[in-house]
């Protein structure tokens, strides 16, 4: 297998055979990887804390993630290759920085963020089915299931994407409109009119605080990027799929929010552990555990079936790049697909969900997901360096404003990072294991970058 690190060798991709994923699905992607449980609970946390007000957070939270985007598009047709982030900061700053962006911006992210995922489908099938099914094991086969559709290739990943993220929009969206346009009953619109309806918060500025709740609402959409050589005319698509997904995701959580306004007190919107189960239960009764259901399973697969298409390409264009063992940029020889990448992620993930009580995962996912917004600060210096280093590089997408965004994006990026902690009481507990985070995987990749791939920590990748 060729390394694209050296000069003038030529990614791998699937020239041999047409693109397979259309704009349909690079929507289904973008859209599948932003909203998951985790996500809907954030917005109705953020809805029960700061009423409308939440709506000017999330509207910020947008544009953070709009100048994510910008970034993203700029990199990824600059070099159209599936180790992404690692591709763009190895030709940026080097190889150690390019190691640690995406181990711990998006491979210990998936290693914790998807159990937590699980835990919450369990949740709920408990509830849908109290005492009937095994704890634990639904999980594990949609699991087991979605790694080997992954690795039957783009055609299958494709098709059930489209499946999993149109269920799931249309059951937000039917949950959200009901809610919005239904009358509740006296007693429940009593309870829910404690919720802040008026701009107080927008006026003083103190919706501010909330951005960072907010973020977690709009990250992922860049997910879309390791699968650009499967994409249908990425140079016209990736951006668009990006900033449309972005816009879907703000229109669908608004019309949840505003629902959820009134059915659900203060109270249940704060404090409940799956306030969109409340919600639907409120709108539907019993009969809504089916749609809650529905919702939260297709969340769910959507996401991890993102998840185990993106990041085992992150990694297997790692591979090819030295920064990872060879074996991890194995492919299927019939479908092309990085099957022991694959393989890999799911048994990494598979082992926490296993060993770990729900009670810790919750910070363990917030940590880790810290580090996937240091991720995101790396991407935006590696626009502003080749901008400089590389000015003549062809570039199909150019950030507009330049370097606004990217400023504009390391800032946000550092305040949502410094304000991840959800209480004071999480946060001596979260920064210490995103630092023991960050502490790993740096000490690997200064290992891997001196001794294994013998280069300068920061030396950049000169070769085009």
């Amino acid at each position: 297998m060729t390394g694209t690190s050296k000069t003038g060798a030529v990614p791998r991709s699937v020239s041999a055979t047409e693109p397979r994923i259309g704009f349909k699905t690079m929507i289904a992607i973008c859209v599948g990887t932003v909203v998951v449980q985790g996500a809907m609970a954030s917005a109705l946390l953020g809805f029960g804390i700061g009423g409308v007000s939440f709506l000017a957070a999330m509207l910020v939270a947008t544009l953070l993630a709009v100048c994510n985007a910008m970034t993203f598009s700029e990199l990824s047709l600059m070099y159209p290759q599936a180790g992404t982030l690692a591709t763009y900061t190895q030709k940026a700053i080097g190889h150690f920085p390019a190691i640690v962006s995406v181990y711990a911006g998006y491979v210990v992210v998936a290693i914790f963020a998807i159990p937590a995922e699980f835990l919450l489908v369990d949740a709920l099938l408990q509830a849908l089915f109290p005492e009937t099914l095994p704890s634990h094991v639904v999980p594990i086969l949609l699991l087991a299931t979605l790694a080997v559709l992954n690795i039957l290739g783009t055609d299958v990943f494709a098709k059930l994407q489209n499946v999993f993220t149109f269920a799931m929009i249309v059951a937000i969206f039917l949950v959200g409109a009901t809610a919005l346009i239904q009358s509740p009953s006296p007693e429940v619109a009593q309870a829910a009119a404690g919720i802040d309806s008026g701009i107080g918060g927008i006026v003083d500025g103190s919706f501010i605080g909330l951005v960072a709740l907010a973020m977690w609402m709009f990250v992922g959409c860049e997910f879309v990027c390791p699968m650009i050589n499967d994409v249908r005319q990425p140079e016209k698509r990736i951006p668009r799929a990006m900033f449309l997904s972005l816009g879907i995701v703000f229109v669908l959580f608004s019309l949840f929010c505003l629902g959820a306004g009134h059915y659900l007190s203060t109270e249940t919107l704060t404090t409940s552990p799956l306030p969109y189960l409340d919600l639907v239960d409120g709108v539907f009764g019993q009969a809504g555990l089916i749609i809650a259901t529905v919702m939260g399973i297709t969340a769910t697969c959507s996401t991890v079936n993102t998840v185990l298409a993106a990041v085992p390409r992150m990694i297997s264009g790692m591979a090819e790049n030295g920064q990872a063992f060879a074996i991890m940029g194995k492919m299927h020889p019939r479908y092309d697909t990085p099957w022991v990448s694959i393989v890999f992620l799911a048994v990494a993930v598979l082992i926490p969900f296993l060993l770990i009580q729900p009670e810790q995962i919750i910070s363990l996912v917030i940590a880790a997901a810290t580090s996937w917004l240091l991720a995101y600060i790396v991407a935006h210096i590696d626009v502003i360096v080749l901008r400089r280093r590389r000015p003549e590089h062809r570039r199909p997408y150019r950030t507009p404003f330049y370097p606004l965004p990217q400023i504009v994006g390391i800032v946000g990026m550092a305040y949502v990072a410094a304000n991840a902690s959800p209480s004071p009481d999480m946060t001596a507990l979260i920064y210490t294991l995103l630092g023991v985070v960050l502490g790993i995987v740096s000490l690997i990749a200064i290992v891997w970058v001196k001794f294994k791939m013998k280069k300068g920590l920061f030396e950049p990748d000169m070769s085009d």
